[in-house]
């Protein structure tokens, strides 16, 4: 059995559960207070008696139950309970996003990093069934999504990805390939891609020879560079993301200049038995066919697996589930039941 997520972007909300729960916290001290002011001690005692702490805790954990089973029916699970072996061909392909600081650069317009990832999104879009896995980059680098044959996962990865997404600072190739080799299966007889989505400033010794250790393993390393041949200033931003309209400067307090090294990409790819493309403007629409025609030269294999199909839609399970929840939580009250006493 598998379960897959039509809407999987919904499930995003479920991060403000925790936020709802401490919201309800202070609600409950807050009424606490209030009531605390306008009744003395007597009266308090008598109002308690009055309600059911148990029963209110109940509530509003059934409210909870609720949220999390409405998120659950939006983003619409489906469930795959029937194998069929399903012959395709294509390639692994993992897309390695540069997300260092100077990628925030806007001498391509509205910022290289913007256009880097519109233009993986193309890419992903135009692949039909190839595997894809994404890796992100700076001073350190990590997975972000494993190899998958899910394009909206990937699609939703890549749309969250930012400079604020890795804490160290810098431009290490080397680490990149490091990480994009372990998403790939070498037991599998699909070749293998890397590509890199870059600004091209290496700072970061050994990117060469790691290159050249992944295409001895038979993996294709090809680059895609942005940025414009003049360059330009690198925008501060504030941790939230916003720009403070500062822009960075070195230790003599000049304000640095980035430029894409065209010539190391040139080189970095060949010796990945790839190939360098270089976007220079906002016009992606040609570059990335050309990269699309590059990995179309790398041999497809056909294989074989056995996955999941028919997947049947279950979001009536949880609405359903949801509803009896409400109906339920309507029906428990607060207040204590009393107990008849019957006179003797």
């Amino acid at each position: 059995m598998e379960i897959k997520f039509e809407h999987i972007e919904y499930l995003y909300l479920l991060f403000s559960i925790p936020v709802i729960i401490v919201i309800m916290t202070y609600y409950i001290r807050w009424q606490k207070r209030t009531s605390a002011i306008f009744a003395d001690d007597v009266l308090m005692k008598e109002l308690a008696k009055s309600k059911s702490l148990r029963r209110r805790n109940i509530k509003y954990a059934i409210t909870i139950l609720v949220l999390c089973f409405i998120i659950l029916g939006l983003s619409n699970p489906k469930i795959g309970s029937d194998l069929e072996e399903i012959k395709r061909e294509g390639i692994e392909i993992v897309i390695a996003m540069d997300l260092s600081t100077s990628m925030l650069c806007e001498d391509i317009k509205p910022s290289r990093l913007k256009i880097a990832k519109e233009s993986a999104s193309h890419l992903i879009d135009q692949l039909d069934g190839d595997k894809i896995g994404l890796v992100a980059f700076a001073g350190d680098a990590f997975i972000q999504l494993p190899i998958t044959s899910d394009y909206a996962a990937a699609q939703m990865f890549l749309d969250n990805m930012n400079t604020r997404t890795i804490k160290i600072q810098g431009t290490d190739y080397t680490a990149a390939i490091k990480e994009s080799m372990k998403c790939f299966d070498f037991e599998n007889k699909f070749n293998k891609s890397i590509i890199i989505i870059t600004d091209g400033e290496n700072n970061e010794y050994g990117a060469i020879e790691s290159a050249q250790k992944a295409a001895e393993k038979g993996v294709f390393i090809h680059t895609l560079s942005i940025g414009s041949k003049k360059g330009d200033s690198i925008p501060m931003i504030n941790p939230k993301g916003f720009k403070t309209g500062k822009y960075k400067k070195n230790h003599l307090e000049k304000t640095v200049i980035t430029k894409p090294d065209y010539t190391f990409l040139s080189e970095f790819a060949k010796n990945g038995n790839g190939t360098s493309i270089n976007i220079q403007d906002y016009d992606y629409t040609s570059e990335v066919p050309e990269l699309l025609k590059e990995i179309d030269n790398i041999e497809k294999q056909e294989v074989s697996s056995m996955i999941f199909t028919k997947h049947t839609s279950r979001f009536q399970w949880f609405l359903g589930i949801a509803y009896i929840l409400i109906m339920l939580n309507l029906i428990i009250i607060e207040k204590t039941n009393n107990k008849i006493k019957i006179k003797k």
